[in-house]
């Protein structure tokens, strides 16, 4: 379950700028919310919030029942390793390493232990039909590999919540479909809450319900 209420983000500026206005919004557990709008209207700093990676300056937030504002540094970077999976546009993978060692690095972060790593690592290259590339280094892979690379990463920790900024913004039509459908096999397998931020109406489709965002208001809820 993820939960705000009343959450308010604004940017120092001259003037400042206000990205979300007292936003109130529940997704349940197993749920796949698509965030739409606008370039400018405040879904990147939606994700971004429920993830952990910033804080409102008002407002709070609640994730599996653990309250993200009111956590420290410490304890919010173990919340995300542990209960977030990223999946980012720009993908964020480390070109000279092997699909193996990207999708392992959660490893290195996490408070526990893996019996084998590598072995996590297989089984999430395999999730996103990519075993056969383990080996290769991330920059021999096609935009498509990376971005699959990326979703095994984000998925290595089990997290119950995955998160994903315009996944497939760098991607071709044919490919970005590809992703979409990956995402939605994973929703529907894993059991993964999945919100996911985008501009594309084909892939706001997919997802149970679209919430849109404009001007830091959510101003519709549309369930399918």
């Amino acid at each position: 379950m993820i939960k705000l209420e009343n959450v308010t983000k604004i940017y120092a500026a001259e003037p400042p700028i206000t990205a979300l206005s007292g936003i109130t919004l529940q997704v349940p557990r197993s749920a796949f919310v698509a965030i739409v709008g606008r370039s400018g209207s405040g879904k990147s700093t939606l994700l971004n919030i429920i993830g952990g990676l910033t804080r409102p300056n008002s407002g709070r937030v609640f994730v599996d029942g653990a309250d993200i504002v009111a956590a420290d540094d410490r304890q919010r970077a173990a919340f995300r390793n542990e209960k977030i999976g990223f999946v980012f546009q720009s993908f964020h993978v480390t070109g000279d390493r092997t699909a193996l060692d990207n999708v392992m690095l959660p490893a290195r972060f996490s408070r526990g232990s893996f019996p084998d790593p590598r072995v996590r690592a297989m089984e999430c290259l395999n999730k996103v039909n990519l075993s056969d590339r383990a080996d290769s280094p991330c920059n021999l892979l096609s935009g498509g590999q990376i971005q699959r690379v990326a979703i095994a990463r984000a998925i290595f920790m089990k997290p119950p919540i995955l998160l994903a900024d315009e996944p497939t913004g760098n991607l071709d039509t044919a490919t970005g479909m590809e992703i979409l459908d990956l995402f939605s096999r994973l929703h529907r397998h894993e059991g993964l809450t999945l919100v996911v931020v985008t501009h594309e109406e084909s892939v706001a489709r997919a997802a149970d319900k679209i919430l849109t965002l404009e001007n830091g208001k959510l101003v519709e809820g549309i369930n399918k």
